[in-house]
């Protein structure tokens, strides 16, 4: 055997006995596909704000991101939006919400719907007060109908099993 061929095998042998592996490398990608997924989770929540109490439901069916009409006990926003307050529908004897109607028209316009879709409507979320009147809902729903949101979801919290 050559002085090379000696040299070579005692190197390996050597080597072999060394089998360190590098985690750091590892490490960062793991973190890094953990905080892409934190961030880009896909169940969608509506926006809440500490006035507003949902009802609850016991449907698992989660809502797609959409727009979304807030009513609060005082005002009607639309998107974070205020466009109604909620005192002066009381007085109004009319089923619909001019300023709700003229917003909803606007944000249709900017999105124009496919063919395909167009027969079924376009989605939004009412997201209400538990203590809402239904007079309110009906009214706020019969716009959203009248501008060709005519596929409406009512948001709530979904009740654990147990009562929860």
């Amino acid at each position: 055997m050559s002085r090379r061929a000696k040299r070579m095998q005692r190197n390996h042998k050597r080597n072999a006995n060394k089998s360190n592996l590098n985690l750091t490398a590892l490490m960062d990608i793991f973190t890094i596909l953990v905080f892409f997924l934190m961030v880009n989770q896909s169940e969608v929540e509506v926006q809440n704000t500490d006035t507003v109490e949902l009802p609850v439901s016991l449907a698992e069916n989660k809502p797609d991101d959409q727009l979304t009409v807030l009513v609060t006990r005082e005002d009607i926003l639309v998107q974070g939006r205020v466009v109604a307050s909620v005192g002066s529908l009381s007085k109004d004897p009319a089923d619909l919400i001019a300023a709700l109607k003229q917003e909803l028209d606007y944000r249709a316009a900017r999105t124009p719907l496919s063919p395909e879709l167009e027969e079924l409507g376009r989605t939004i979320t009412i997201v209400g007060d538990k203590g809402t009147a239904y007079a309110v809902l009906k009214k706020v729903m019969n716009t959203c109908s009248k501008a060709g949101f005519n596929n409406i979801s009512l948001a709530v919290n979904q009740l654990q099993p147990g009562g929860a």
